[in-house]
């Protein structure tokens, strides 16, 4: 990608001494992928200092820049000594001030930090940042001297120091990386203790490839710890700038941080031996991720602006993923760090791996900043409680998001916005899977997955798809959170490696769980072992399709050879619709999750009729309401077949966490199967929008009397049954007014269901508890049951 036009860079990292004394356990320079520094002088020699000014200075000419800003990073700056760092900051200040105002930072540990370095800081106008985590536990959890010893009492020295009269003006900040093993109050307490004029909190840098700790499973400790600091702040009245919440205000405080927000990451680094280098935190992503191979005695910074990781952090909103462009807090996170985006295979365009800990800390915000009305609080979905929710609902609609809203508040949903529902359901899934990774053993297959992510990325998509693996990662999750877990709930990761690598046919051998003495393979099928007594089998995956060994006896499935199929392989339902993936999922253990008792597998006669009762339902579908139908070919998965109830009245459902499969008993009316699957059809959308955007109040208590059902309903209910009867309501319209012999009910049932749906309608409107996005979105509704006269 090639830089924007006239883009300049005014921040400079230089990396002064590239050694250091502490040995903190969570730093990206010595402790994560890169490596390089071990090749590098341990200080940056006169003559590159002298290139790289010249360059800096070189730069701010030909770009009329007023202000540079250069950081002295490490390692660790104070180990230059008093003398040569006078000798670095008067070269700079020789250099560039002539072009520019330059304005001097430093961030340090501290503990070297005296008298004498302090005069020279205040002589030279430096700005001193010191590294601190909190109190002494805190602090010392990470942040230790290489033999194990507290740096707790010099870097408070330091602080102290900063603090006094004569070096105040020189005292930048505090910087502290979180660690949600801290009592966030504690920490808190110890950070504001010190008077900084700013706190930065960071979050510890981690990928996709090594997730951050989630204690638990909870998908956004981050959030949680982060608003806990937050709700104290506020409480205080703000006392002191924490630049990560300024920068997340809803009212736009400007806050200078590449860690969230567009703006443009105007940043390089020089190494100690003169490299270009792009920020020093992808260090985190995989060794040398941050170089350019350039020099500054070879390369202006001009040339390094070029380099496509520089330009790529500056070009904003186009610079990042799909799911995030479309996402509607995308201008106040802007994505987070360009490091936190990091997966092998798909590089840096992904959402950052804490993007649920973003949303959901928006949302905290927004929910204590005056004069805001948000949209969005945390939601529940799949059983688990809101505070430990994978995907929290999104606290400002942008202009992309309100446009997806509106568009499916008129029932349908076009392609593009049924697409944005269906990608972040499966952002959902991804952040379900990097929270299982903790309770992950060595052997899962992780490591795969991650391959396969890299290598058949497609594939993998359409494996993470499947409607049952998010109910199955919360099964998982909620297991490990119990202190004794009831039953056994075996890690999903290796099926689904091992259904990703048998689909796109990649050599592979991995240990697959089984569980009642059944290996599944979402999306494939399900292998009965004749035997019972083991947990877990070798699946070894051979060209066009596996051998599986449970109990030392193999059993070689080809997928494309049924006529050899071992007694045990129930492979999945083929699809009745030849256009579409769609499947009659009667296979997958994770479907229990409607409240109904599912079928088991169907034999070849019922599995044939059921398809061509779809198959001819989805036709009724298409003619009747075709936007309907052109919505449910892009999001709708999988058909899965319930047992008659007792009293055999018609029956179908949807779970919210299994988006994109209706759920239905036997009925033999194609007719009336259409009508069921759109209806379904529109919990399963509602339910993915409401996974994003909170219509309803949160916590209302209000319920409504609805005609539909004898029991008063909450008000997200009624909303959900509404905006279902919208759909059925113009099923019954279009046949009512179709050119061909009319359903002689069709008339009255459209009548009824617009009735039911504009009685809801008004009833919500009236009740006071809806969101402005609930509004809006019940308007919508109105409009387009308006056009069904």
């Amino acid at each position: 990608m090639p830089a924007p036009p006239g883009a300049a860079i005014s921040q400079y990292v230089l990396k002064v001494h590239s050694r250091c004394d502490l040995s903190c356990d969570h730093c990206y320079v010595y402790e994560h992928a890169d490596q390089t520094w071990r090749g590098r002088p341990r200080e940056m020699a006169t003559q590159t200092l002298d290139a790289a000014a010249a360059r800096i200075a070189e730069h701010a000419s030909a770009h009329d820049l007023p202000v540079v800003h250069v950081v002295l990073h490490g390692g660790e700056p104070l180990l230059l000594g008093p003398a040569r760092m006078r000798r670095i900051l008067s070269g700079l200040r020789t250099a560039i001030e002539p072009t520019a105002v330059l304005d001097l930072r430093m961030q340090t540990n501290g503990v070297r930090l005296d008298p004498t370095f302090c005069d020279i800081f205040v002589e030279y106008d430096v700005k001193v940042g010191i590294s601190l985590d909190g109190d002494r536990v805190a602090n010392d959890r990470h942040r230790r001297f290489a033999n194990g010893a507290s740096s707790h009492d010099p870097v408070r020295r330091a602080l102290a120091l900063l603090r006094s009269p004569e070096y105040r003006d020189s005292y930048a900040g505090i910087l502290c990386t979180v660690d949600v093993a801290n009592d966030p109050d504690a920490v808190y307490d110890a950070l504001l203790a010190e008077e900084p004029p700013r706190i930065d909190l960071l979050l510890p840098h981690h990928t996709w490839d090594h997730p951050p700790v989630r204690p638990g499973g909870a998908p956004t400790p981050y959030a949680d710890w982060l608003g806990r600091i937050h709700r104290r702040w506020v409480d205080d009245g703000r006392p002191v700038s924490i630049r990560l919440f300024d920068a997340l205000d809803p009212r736009g405080t400007s806050a200078g941080t590449e860690a969230v927000g567009l703006g443009p990451a105007d940043l390089v680094v020089v190494e100690t031996d003169g490299t270009w280098e792009q920020a020093d935190s992808l260090k985190v992503a995989y060794d040398g991720a941050a170089g350019t191979g350039l020099t500054v005695f070879d390369h202006t910074v001009d040339e390094a602006a070029r380099h496509p990781g520089v330009a790529t952090r500056q070009s904003g909103l186009a610079g990042l993923s799909a799911i995030c462009r479309s996402c509607p807090v995308v201008v106040r996170c802007g994505g987070g760090l360009y490091a936190h985006r990091y997966r092998s295979g798909a590089g840096f365009d992904n959402p950052s791996v804490y993007c649920t800990d973003l949303r959901a800390l928006i949302s905290i915000i927004d929910r204590r900043a005056p004069g805001t009305a948000p949209v969005a609080v945390p939601r529940q979905a799949g059983g688990i409680p809101a505070e430990r929710q994978p995907v929290l609902s999104l606290a400002v609609v942008s202009s992309d998001a309100e446009r997806t809203l509106d568009d499916i508040a008129g029932g349908h949903g076009d392609p593009e916005s049924i697409t944005f529902l269906v990608d972040s359901q499966l952002a959902i899934v991804r952040a379900l899977l990097a929270a299982s990774r903790e309770t992950a053993a060595p052997d899962s297959g992780w490591d795969l997955l991650v391959d396969l992510d890299a290598t058949v990325p497609d594939t993998v998509r359409a494996v993470l798809r499947h409607p049952f693996v998010r109910p199955r990662l919360i099964r998982r999750l909620q297991a490990a959170a119990r202190p004794v877990p009831r039953t056994p709930e075996p890690d999903p990761v290796a099926a689904l490696a091992a259904a990703v690598a048998v689909r796109a046919g990649v050599a592979a051998e991995l240990r697959v769980p089984v569980l009642g003495g059944q290996v599944f393979l979402p999306t494939l099928g399900v292998f009965r072992l004749p035997f019972a007594g083991v947990d877990a089998a070798l699946l070894t995956v051979r060209p066009g399709g596996f051998r599986l060994v449970a109990g030392g006896d193999p059993h070689d499935v080809r997928l494309d050879e049924p006529t050899t199929w071992p007694s045990g392989w129930l492979p999945t339902q083929p699809g009745p619709l030849p256009d579409h993936d769609l499947t009659i999922e009667d296979l997958d253990p994770a479907r229990d999750c409607y409240g109904d008792r599912v079928r088991e597998r169907l034999a070849g006669g019922p599995a044939a009729e059921l398809g061509r009762t779809v198959a001819t339902a989805w036709q009724l579908a298409e003619r009747d309401v075709p936007r309907h139908a052109e919505a449910m070919s892009i999001g709708m998965r999988a058909v899965v077949p319930l047992d008659t109830p007792p009293t055999g009245a018609l029956r179908s459902a949807t779970a919210r966490a299994a988006f994109g499969a209706v759920a239905v008993g036997p009925i033999a009316d194609p007719a009336t199967l259409a009508v069921l699957l759109v209806h379904e059809w529109q919990h399963s959308k509602l339910g993915a929008a409401l996974d994003l955007y909170d219509l309803v109040e949160p916590g209302s208590p209000a319920r409504l009397r609805v005609a539909w059902r004898p029991d008063p309903r909450p008000l997200e209910g009624v909303l959900q049954g509404a905006y279902a009867h919208l759909a059925v309501a113009e099923v019954w319209h279009a046949r009512a007014v179709a050119d061909r012999p009319a359903d002689p009910m069709a008339a009255t049932l459209a009548a009824r269901y617009r009735t039911w749906t504009g009685q809801a309608l008004d009833a919500l409107a009236a009740s006071g508890s809806l969101t402005g996005a609930g509004d809006r979105f019940v308007e919508g509704m109105r409009r387009a049951l308006a056009e069904l006269v």
